[in-house]
């Protein structure tokens, strides 16, 4: 803790209110709220802690707090802050997080879509569904019950729709506002529950249509009849009343936090949310900001009433939300709480599951690995490759891979300097000569494995050049391609020799992940650089055209076959003088 924060933590309020966590470059990286800002943010410098909330601490170096009138107000700041500052370690749901609703427009003449967005439109919003199959099905249902308008825009003329009887055709003819009011009514109904009596209606008519020998009518309305209890019986029934809600369980393990909301809609739970995040709170704290989120950022549509767990302030959530909050004792409700606090704690342990059988996985293929050469477990191995074309623009590339995983921020590219042309060997010499003088010179970690992909040549080369000009003393093996470009074996040994692992073992597995990832990173520098330098000497020698000048047009047009084809005013617009623009074309066209 340094003497700023120390200073600070001494003048904290005993008042609520959220507080803002900065590290070394004055970036915003947490967002807290407190009912005593005292209290909450001294805890994250005294005590002890857990490996993430260590790893979030040790990054503060200062913070700031506002100061608010209610924990509510503190609450909704919070949410703000988040989405303002986007801080790494605070929980971050998405706004396109989101699932299909049926809308009924708030237009003269009403339309029934299926949409994702929610807006204060003054639309009528039905749902969440499942998927959109499931709101598309029961779309359909209502298009051919109620026929609302179709078209986005009404057109001049009756649409296919009208003359199937799926469409009132305002275009033609004159509708009420009466009868949309009495139209949507009937919808909003059956979308609540109500599809039992519009069923009931329709075998009424069906019996009807059936006496009067109508049967083209009667298999009409029986296929509706069918369609309505396929789609509504798809679903699991939950309770026996019709109110929509929205249950929420959690749970906490090792630092993480999975929350779990089941969709009851119309007395059927028809979907469910998963959310699994890391945690540096009170895990009641962090739970109601995530429900906080979930409906103010994440803009879900409120239910009629959420169930919460009893561990948290369900005042304060129906505060904020200003819908009923409601923590079950007993019975059915209860059950549900206690089955959504279950899937949490389900999904926890095989998050933690996967990742154990993981370790052991690529541990385990380390640890093989060593076994089969004979040396100490390789859990820090770098890989080289080269790569060039034709002899032009020789790079090479090196991937470091730690108990089995790719350490991506410690790759390292090389442009070759003291090389002309396809050399292979000398290629290698230089680049691994630089790599290691800059190990020894930084004092930076040695690797366990030096991995180079290649035969016999290009391995003397690398332990030459590691033993007899740096004094390294590291296993380095080469590995071999069949004719086929596949891993094939490895060259080791003193002298080298061909050794072949088990093609099905993990150890093999891992050669070939480092083997692809060196070839990939290599070859994908190597184009970069080629098609850069490729643009560049195409404009070498022109008059007018000096190195900034062809800075701009690279990033301008990015190709040679696009300032072929582009009129002179573009370049104009990015300030290469006529007469160069004019040079520059005649160079391009020889």
């Amino acid at each position: 803790m340094n003497e700023l924060i120390k200073h600070k933590l001494e003048f904290l309020p005993d008042l609520p209110g959220c507080y803002l966590m900065k590290d070394s470059n004055g970036t915003i990286i947490y967002v807290g709220k407190a009912k005593i800002l005292k209290n909450r943010v001294r805890s994250y410098f005294t005590g002890t802690h857990n490996g993430k909330t260590q790893r979030l601490v040790a990054d503060i170096v200062d913070f700031e707090y506002i100061v608010t009138q209610s924990n509510v107000e503190a609450l909704l700041l919070e949410i703000n802050l988040i989405k303002k500052h986007d801080p790494k370690y605070n929980i971050m749901l998405k706004d396109d997080k989101t699932y299909p609703y049926i809308k009924i427009t708030n237009e003269r003449h009403p339309r029934l879509v299926i949409t994702r967005k929610i807006l204060n439109d003054k639309g009528k919003y039905f749902g969440p569904y499942p998927n959109v199959s499931a709101a598309n099905e029961t779309k359909k249902i209502l298009d051919k019950l109620y026929p609302l308008r179709k078209c986005k825009a009404i057109p001049g003329r009756p649409c296919l729709y009208y003359h199937l009887g799926q469409c009132l055709g305002p275009c033609v003819n004159t509708v009420s506002t009466a009868t949309y009011n009495d139209m949507i009514v009937k919808i909003a109904k059956f979308l609540n529950g109500g599809h039992q009596a519009v069923v009931k209606q329709l075998q009424t008519k069906m019996a009807a249509a059936a006496e009067t020998l109508d049967f083209e009518k009667a298999a009409e309305y029986r296929d509706q009849v069918e369609s309505i209890e396929m789609t509504i019986q798809k679903q699991t029934m939950t309770s026996n009343d019709f109110t929509d809600r929205d249950v929420f369980g959690y749970a906490v393990d090792k630092g993480w936090m999975c929350v779990q909301v089941f969709f009851v809609r119309q007395g059927k739970l028809i979907e469910r949310d998963v959310s699994l995040f890391p945690i540096y709170d009170e895990a009641a704290d962090e739970f109601t900001s995530y429900i906080a989120q979930f409906y103010k950022r994440a803009n879900h549509l409120l239910p009629q009433e959420i169930f919460l767990p009893d561990s948290v302030e369900n005042e304060l959530i129906e505060e904020l939300l200003e819908v009923p909050c409601l923590v079950p004792r007993r019975g059915k409700k209860k059950d549900l709480t206690v089955l959504a606090h279950e899937n949490a704690s389900i999904a926890l342990k095989q998050k933690f599951s996967l990742i154990a059988r993981n370790d052991e996985r690529t541990i385990g293929a380390v640890e093989e690995l060593g076994e089969a050469m004979s040396i100490p477990t390789p859990r820090l191995i770098e890989a080289f490759d080269n790569s060039n074309i034709q002899g032009t623009d020789p790079v090479s590339a090196m991937v470091c891979f730690e108990d089995g995983r790719p350490s991506r921020s410690k790759y390292r590219k090389y442009k070759v300097k003291t090389v002309d042309g396809p050399d292979d060997y000398a290629t290698m010499r230089e680049v691994v000569g630089r790599r290691y003088w800059r190990v020894l010179k930084e004092q930076l970690p040695m690797p366990d494995l030096i991995l180079i992909d290649g035969g016999k040549g290009q391995v003397d080369v690398a332990k030459d050049v590691l033993q007899n000009e740096l004094g390294i003393d590291v296993p380095v093996a080469g590995m071999a391609k069949d004719d086929k470009h596949n891993t094939s074996y490895l060259v080791f040994g003193d002298p080298l020799d061909a050794m072949y692992l088990n093609p099905r073992s993990e150890s093999f597995y891992l050669l070939q992940r480092i083997q692809d990832e060196v070839h990939r990173f290599a070859i994908t520098f190597h184009r970069k650089l080629h098609s850069k330098n490729s643009f560049s000497s195409k404009l070498d020698g022109i008059e007018g055209i000096g190195p900034k000048r062809k800075q701009k047009l690279l990033k301008h047009f990015g190709s040679i076959q696009k300032m072929k084809e582009a009129p002179n005013e573009e370049f104009t617009k990015i300030g290469i003088p006529q007469a160069a623009v004019e040079r520059l074309k005649i160079q391009l066209n020889q």
